[in-house]
């Protein structure tokens, strides 16, 4: 057994210097209940990131590139950590703090976890879920000492943590919908449960807490305000994403930034939900600094965060679409930063100074093809996270129409048509297959102005005009994803062969995704055509569709033998192979179904005589 260093001192005197000694090495490890790391301060501006991918190994390249981007914030998201309760999950919660130290260790100052609150209801102990239809009781002070504890419990998993993102509203148990007598208003509820989170988070743990918004209409959104204007602690910051809802290319810049009076961090999405999620031409920067300049400079506004993938090994950075948080980083130091500057900057670094030119065509293309392709006069139909789809997904038809937050509903699209449309009266009327536009549909109530103006009539509306718009519209992305792919083709000399190969199979994979949102196009908007009647017969109507499908089987084929590999998160790439199939055997030889989503459909039935080759 050793001797003791000290033998020459008292017991007593001994004691001393052992306890003096152990204090020091407590003070030197800090609180083990709290990070090292510590919240931003209420005045320093935010520059952030947002992990979504699981993918451990892609997170850490996105967090050891953070440093270049002068990031201060990180969110961790989505499929590595949705509700806090998930901390439960020894392996959500041993990958949450690995990457929290990660961060921390890369000098990233403020990292935070997603949550949302309510969790659902069955999470919570039945003595609390006594009020009508097996409810919450939120005026049983039981409940929220409950409450407190389990942030408590689920906080001491994850000490290193620095905030929590607070999801408050459209939760798995919605808040406003659980039972009080006291609370006479659903903003009453909703604030009572972001004040009894806060007063854990920053009353007891000293954390950092952003109240996320999210509202479908304007009218919910109000609600939200009003639930805002409830919360207590000065301290919670706000967070709201840079357009109304969800992140379409269409969408105006969210109107209600600023009107918060509190601190109100940018949520933007530089990885394309809706535009592609890298696995096809995502390069957006005009884009994205328009809007951060149209709200950047906005009453509150302290900063942005960006989200970096779309799961999977969807993860921009490291490819093309950085250029997204390449954009958002100089436009949030430099108001003057051209587009152009930008474009130069990324490509130089990352392509060489030799490949901007032909780089950066393609790359510039980007907008035009997805939202070309992608896209359909200005709506997401065709396109459900990027993923194929036309006609089943009713919400392309009313909630997600970027008119719903326009005033006037107006849009003026180039894309080879450079005319102006109204949102409603000459693009969904037109669209809209007859099942969506069942006014008992209640989608319908999320725009009442829509119904009281009339600018939607029953029954298909489909026409020969329409059907040349669309197919102009189609040909216009079709042209250009030819052309940005021959953009690369002429830079092949002056790239690294990595990067010829990298961007060769983006651009031939976006020409691919073009090719085939065309043939679907024609093939179902053609044959919705043909199945109003004897006089839509036409030699082009029925040539339109039979080469839509012709060409269907086709491209089904190529994507399906694509023999490189494919990024894939939410969107797989390959599998909109199947999902036009759908379309070529429903329009061909099963009849088109009598109904969709409960609704009945007129063409129910029918088969077009598509003949093969």
């Amino acid at each position: 057994m050793p001797r003791s260093p000290l033998p020459s001192l008292s017991g007593s005197y001994r004691k001393l210097i052992l306890c003096s000694q152990v204090i020091a090495l407590w003070l030197s490890l800090g609180p083990l209940t709290q990070s090292d790391a510590a919240p931003l301060a209420p005045d320093e501006p935010v520059r952030g990131w947002m992990l979504l991918s699981e993918n451990e190994t892609l997170a850490r390249k996105a967090i050891a590139a953070a440093a270049e981007y002068d990031i201060n914030h990180l969110q961790i998201s989505h499929r590595i950590i949705h509700d806090l309760y998930e901390v439960d999950e020894p392996a959500t919660r041993d990958l949450v703090n690995r990457l929290v130290d990660t961060a921390h260790k890369a000098g990233i100052e403020e990292v935070a976890l997603w949550d949302h609150a309510l969790y659902p209801l069955d999470y919570y102990p039945e003595r609390f879920r006594t009020g009508p239809d097996g409810t919450i009781d939120l005026d049983n002070p039981e409940f929220w000492a409950w409450l407190k504890a389990d942030y408590r419990r689920m906080l001491d998993q994850v000490p290193a943590i620095d905030g929590i993102i607070l999801t408050f509203i459209e939760t798995g148990a919605h808040a406003e919908d659980q039972h009080s007598v006291k609370m006479k208003t659903e903003a009453e509820r909703l604030a009572a449960v972001v004040n009894a989170v806060a007063d854990v988070i920053i009353g007891e743990r000293g954390l950092a807490l952003y109240a996320r918004t999210f509202s479908y209409t304007r009218e919910e959104f109000a609600d939200v305000l009003a639930a805002v204007e409830l919360i207590e602690r000065p301290e919670v910051k706000v967070m709201m994403k840079e357009t109304p809802h969800d992140f379409f290319l269409h969408h105006p810049p969210n109107a209600a930034v600023g009107s918060i009076n509190r601190p109100t961090l940018i949520e933007f999405d530089a990885a394309g939900e809706y535009f592609g999620q890298a696995v096809i031409a995502s390069a957006v920067p005009e884009l994205l600094m328009h809007r951060w300049r149209e709200l950047g400079n906005r009453p509150n506004v302290v900063g942005y965060v960006a989200r970096t993938d779309r799961y999977g090994d969807t993860q921009i950075v490291g490819r093309a679409a950085e250029i997204n948080l390449h954009a958002l980083h100089r436009a949030a130091h430099d108001r003057h930063v051209t587009a152009e500057q930008v474009y130069d900057e990324f490509i130089s670094k990352r392509y060489g100074e030799r490949a901007v030119p032909d780089v950066k065509a393609a790359l510039r293309r980007s907008f035009e093809i997805v939202s070309a392709s992608l896209y359909t006069l200005g709506t997401d139909t065709g396109n459900r996270h990027s993923r194929l789809n036309y006609d089943t997904h009713t919400s392309s038809y009313v909630r997600h129409v970027s008119g719903k937050w326009m005033d006037p509903p107006v849009i003026f699209i180039r894309n080879g048509l450079n005319r102006e449309f109204h949102f409603w009266r000459d693009v969904v009327d037109y669209l809209a297959p007859a099942y969506v536009k069942d006014m008992q549909n209640p989608l319908w109530e999320e725009v009442p102005e829509v119904r009281a103006a009339g600018w939607i009539r029953p029954q298909d509306q489909m026409t020969v005009g329409h059907l040349r718009l669309i197919l102009t519209e189609k040909d216009h992305g079709l042209d250009q994803a030819r052309a940005a792919l021959a953009d690369i083709e002429r830079a092949r000399p002056v790239l690294r062969p990595e990067h010829y190969a990298e961007l060769h199979q983006l651009f031939e994979r976006t020409l691919l995704t073009a090719r085939l949102h065309r043939a679907v196009a024609a093939a179902y908007f053609g044959f919705r055509l043909w199945c109003l009647g004897p006089e839509n017969h036409t030699e082009f109507v029925h040539t339109t569709t039979q080469q839509g499908l012709a060409d269907i089987v086709a491209l089904a084929s190529l994507l399906k033998s694509y023999p490189e590999p494919v990024p894939s998160g939410q969107w797989d790439w390959r599998a909109d192979a199947d999902r036009a199939m759908r379309y070529f055997r429903a329009i061909t030889e099963e009849g088109w179904p009598h109904e969709t989503r409960g609704l009945s459909n007129p063409e129910g039935g029918k088969v077009f005589p598509f003949k093969s080759n």
